[in-house]
Order: structure tokens, then C-alpha cells, then sequence
């Protein structure tokens, strides 16, 4: 995980993504998805970067939205990272290599890959404690993201340089648009691997929205035994039980979250569901929180944490289990049901309105960023 060259885009607020090239690179020009602030989504023309030293330049092909490209959207930050200039959003992304910098060997092109869109910034020491678990490193700069000035630049662009050690390239049989999902799938492997053993045991997941989903399928590869999912819509539902889900139940149809089970996954992220989810936790089992709660102060019930002894863990991002996911992808999981809506990376603003719609039985919306 290292560096992305940072860049000054003409007309653009500086930020860290795409080196545009010199006079004769200029005449060259690609389209992006940039967020200017709320509510204000627009399909930028740039120049097309050329890859520098230790860099690759991938013609991007499949990008999909996350809850980040919504938050940005809609509210100009994502948590406790806001939008200080324009920003291009996207971090779930696949393409194929279109170019190779001076220095890069090991890949050729018209290689299909995805990106591991993470890089830590300063000398990467972590206490003993947390040793390798670099997902923890207080200082990460990450695709599509403000958390840093000037930002770092997203994938959802026709091209992206990226530096080499990013790369990943993906298996035989594994296309782009499937590639692009192996960032999510990331998230939801870590989640699962929280847990030492799942081999023959009961989850539940409560959220069924597309990283719900995933933790589905990742538990159900893992050996899980019985998988029950929760949410509230039906919509939802049913793409949780394409990807393995045994049970489900639709908690705005009164239905209940059952009782006693051994590993449970928050994956809603709604202070309201705390309660109900540690009281569906059996006594000494696990709650795995992989939905992220507000930044601020919220009410919860959380008494049966200790009268039940349950062990309350996190999950955050990832830290190789990219790698992990595509191996599941080539030896056939699949998550062609997770995939509802697929739009030009011109429509971008109407699919992040249809991700954003409980309305829209959207599960994982893509763009293809090479139809415009």
C-alpha cells in the first residue's frame, strides 16, 4: 500500500490522484465524476494522466457505489471527512492496464486488475499490539476520499494512474465488473475473519444492504452453518437470500430477530438496532460491528452487553483480504445477484440517486466507466 501522485488539475482545486501530462499529454482529455459540494455532482472533462515513475495507467471499466460516494453527494462529507474542493469519487474499482511508468516490471498491458485503494502516509510503524493490521494505522490515504488536503482522488474516471503496489491483478475467469467488487467483498471477508472459527455455527446479519449482503456470502464460503439475515425491506431481503442467506426476516413486517445465536453482524450502522441485536446475541456469543455508527452521541440500550457477557468487536476496512477475495471469486462466488442497476459513468448522478433510494430495491448500483 504506497503512494499516489499528487496532482494539480487545471481549472481544479489541487488534489492527490491523476498526474496530467505535459502540452502533448494535454490534448489528450477524459471524463470524471467529481463532487463540487452537496448536492452538486458533475461529470468533469480533465486531462488524461500520464503514469510516472513506479505507476500504472489503467483505462478504468467498472466502478461501484458505495455509501462514501452517497454521503459526499448529498452532504459534501463523509463521517468527519468534508469536502474542502472538488473531489472524484470511487474506490471500488476495476479496469485494465493501458500503460506502465518507467521502473514498473512484473505486469504488462491490457492486463484486467482492481486496485487495493489504500496507502499509509509516514513510516508505517504500528504499536506491537496491532502489528500488521494496518487497516488500523491512524494516517491512510484511500481513493474517493476527503480525509485528507488536498483529497485523494477516486477511480470513477476512463483513466487513473495508480501506483504499482496497488495493483491487483485479477484470475482467470474473474471479468472487470466482478473485479470491482472484490474492495467490498475486502470488507466484509475482514469482518467475517473477526471471528476465529465459523464453521458450523448460526449468524445472523442484520442489515441487508449491499456489504450486508457480502457478510452473507462471506460467512456462508467461510462454512457457516445457518445464515439469517434482517432488514427492513424486502427488496433487500431477497438479494440476501440469493447470496446464501437461509433465513430472513423483515423486521417492517413484524417480523422478529431471533434469539440466541452464536455470531451476530451489525451491519446497519442505526443506533435503534443495538438493543435488538445484543439481545439476539446468545450469552458469551459475539457481535461483530461492522455498520458505522454516528460521530456523535446517540441513545442505545446496551445493558444486556454485560448481563450476557457478549464480546463486542469491530470491523474496519480491510488489510489484505483483497487478495482473499479474489481467490473467492475465482473458485466461483459469486455476486451476480448483489449487481441490481448498471449506468454510463454520464448518468452517474441518476445511479447514486437510485443507490441512495431505499425505494429503488437497488442492491450494488455500477458504472461502467467506459460507456459514457
Amino acid at each position: 500500500m504506497t503512494g499516489i501522485t499528487e496532482a494539480r488539475h487545471a481549472g481544479a482545486a489541487a488534489t492527490e490522484g491523476p498526474r496530467a501530462g505535459g502540452s502533448g499529454a494535454a490534448q489528450h482529455r477524459m471524463r470524471s465524476v467529481v463532487v463540487h459540494g452537496p448536492g452538486d455532482l458533475r461529470v468533469d472533462e480533465r486531462a488524461r494522466p500520464v503514469p510516472g515513475e513506479g505507476e500504472v495507467l489503467l483505462a478504468m471499466e467498472w466502478g461501484g457505489i458505495c455509501g462514501s460516494d452517497i454521503a459526499y453527494w448529498r452532504k459534501g462529507a463523509s463521517g468527519t471527512a468534508a469536502l474542502a474542493h472538488p473531489l472524484v469519487l470511487g474506490h471500488e474499482v476495476a479496469g485494465r492496464i493501458a500503460a506502465l511508468g518507467p521502473g514498473v516490471t512484473g505486469l504488462e498491458e491490457g492486463r484486467p486488475v482492481t486496485v487495493h485503494p489504500a496507502r499509509l502516509v509516514g513510516d508505517g510503524v504500528l504499536p506491537p499490539r496491532i502489528a500488521g493490521r494496518t487497516n488500523l494505522y491512524p494516517h491512510v490515504r484511500y481513493f474517493g476520499s476527503a480525509a485528507f488536503t488536498p483529497h485523494t482522488d477516486g477511480g470513477f474516471s476512463e483513466y487513473r494512474t495508480v501506483r504499482a503496489e496497488q495493483i491487483r491483478p485479477l484470475p482467470a475467469g474473474v471479468s472487470t465488473e466482478q473485479g470491482a467488487l472484490a474492495e467490498p467483498l475486502a470488507v466484509a471477508l475482514h469482518a467475517v475473519g473477526r471471528v476465529p472459527d465459523l464453521r458450523g455455527r448460526t449468524v445472523l446479519v442484520n442489515g441487508a444492504g449491499p456489504i450486508g449482503c457480502l457478510v452473507v456470502a462471506a460467512a456462508r464460503h467461510c462454512g457457516a452453518g445457518t445464515v439469517i439475515a434482517a432488514d427492513l425491506t424486502a427488496p433487500a431481503l431477497a438479494i440476501a437470500h440469493a447470496m446464501g442467506a437461509d433465513e430472513t426476516r423483515d423486521l417492517a413486517r413484524g417480523d422478529v430477530l431471533p434469539q440466541d445465536v452464536d455470531v451476530v453482524f451489525e451491519v446497519s450502522g442505526a443506533p435503534a438496532a443495538l438493543g435488538p441485536v445484543l439481545r439476539a446475541t446468545a450469552r458469551g456469543g459475539t457481535l461483530v460491528q461492522v455498520g458505522n455508527l454516528p460521530g456523535e452521541a446517540v441513545p442505545a440500550v446496551l445493558g444486556d452487553l454485560v448481563t450476557r457477557e457478549i464480546a463486542w468487536i469491530g470491523s474496519y476496512r480491510f488489510v489484505e483480504e483483497i487478495d482473499d477475495a479474489l481467490l473467492a471469486l475465482r473458485d466461483g462466488l459469486d455476486l451476480t445477484p448483489l449487481i441490481t442497476h448498471r449506468f454510463p459513468l454520464t448518468r452517474a448522478e441518476e445511479a447514486l440517486a437510485v443507490a441512495a433510494d431505499p425505494a429503488s430495491g437497488s442492491g450494488k448500483v455500477m458504472l461502467n466507466l467506459s460507456e459514457v
